[in-house]
């Protein structure tokens, strides 16, 4: 029983972020809509939404990724609730989301943090290798959806919405967007429209949400996940990494910043650079495999449902591993 205690102030702090987050990504998805202003962000995410046959309205969530994962996921599953977005359409942005969610990293965490520890040389090729990453999943998504999904068909009211271009909206009656019919006329009718979507989307997934947190936080505060971290003493001799990778990246899987401390904290020259960014990819497999459990399988069941939320993990595990994999590959034995 302590260790259940002992768990949830940890617990409870991490359902409240999580929540405030959904809420104010539901809320604000709801406002941009409820104000018409979908339509001026879409025009600078056109360029990824439409070559991936999603509709403008998705850019918006889009950008907001770039500021917070979160808020970004909750407004992507407000647009697939609301039928804006099929399973597959959502898919396809939650993979195109990769890049946006990568860059908030670079300011809070790349930048003032790791850099400095790894130094110059060896940070900015990590954080540039993390940043390839991302982008080819995120360019990944926009092949995925020009190929799978359906082109929308234009309608006259999105031309000439357009100011005369080809629009990009599907032509769905459902769906109307004038804000006289479906939304209030006035700012605080919007505004309290806005906030009342966001509390019953909040409402209907919190409970959710905290229960899977629970369990995946007593199940980790009792079983040693960090024992994944014994494919990694194979999978170092596989490469070619020298012995120390081992220790790091079992360091790695508890805690990014730690393990980047032990690695620079290793004599000179016991990794090459292309060796020791190699090493903290692998790291971040491993470490990516436990944060699933830990993380990931509470969050994204919490917002998408178990169902859905198991098909979001697996196309982002897939394609994580896959191209980090790539990457090592390309570190360790691609042209110098």
């Amino acid at each position: 029983m302590w260790e259940v205690w002992s768990v949830l102030p940890t617990v409870a702090w991490r359902i409240v972020k999580v929540t405030a987050f959904i809420a104010l990504g539901v809320s604000l998805a709801n406002l941009l809509v409820a104000f018409g202003l979908v339509e001026r962000v879409a025009r600078v995410s056109k360029y990824l939404t439409r070559p991936a046959n999603l509709p403008d309205a998705v850019g918006t969530a889009i950008v907001t990724t770039a500021a917070s994962t979160t808020a970004g996921y909750g407004m992507l599953a407000e647009f697939r609730e609301s039928g804006r977005l099929s399973d597959r359409a959502t898919l396809v942005a939650v993979t195109i989301n990769t890049f946006f969610g990568f860059v908030q990293h670079i300011f809070t965490f790349y930048a003032p943090v790791l850099i400095p520890i790894l130094g110059l040389e060896v940070g900015l090729l990590y954080v540039g290798s993390r940043a390839a990453i991302a982008l080819a999943i995120t360019l990944t998504g926009v092949v995925a959806g020009a190929v799978l999904l359906p082109t929308p068909s234009v309608s006259p009211r999105a031309v000439e919405a357009d100011g005369g271009e080809t629009g990009h909206d599907t032509d769905e009656p459902a769906r109307p967007t004038d804000v006289g019919t479906e939304y209030p006329p006035t700012t605080r009718g919007k505004l309290r429209y806005a906030v009342r979507e966001g509390y019953a989307k909040t409402r209907d997934i919190l409970p959710r949400l905290a229960g899977i947190y629970a369990v995946v936080a007593v199940l980790t505060a009792n079983v040693d996940v960090t024992r994944a971290t014994s494919a990694a003493e194979p999978l170092v001799g596989v490469l070619g990494l020298p012995g120390a990778a081992v220790p790091v990246i079992a360091v790695f899987t508890l805690d990014t910043t730690n393990g980047a401390l032990f690695l620079a904290s290793l004599p000179a020259g016991t990794f090459t650079p292309e060796g020791a960014v190699a090493t903290m990819l692998v790291g971040g497999v491993v470490s990516f495999a436990v944060s699933t459990f830990k993380r990931s399988i509470p969050f994204q069941y919490g917002i998408w449902g178990a169902e859905f939320g198991s098909k979001v993990i697996v196309v982002n595990t897939t394609l994580k591993i896959g191209f980090i994999a790539s990457a090592v590959g390309l570190l360790l034995y691609g042209p110098v």
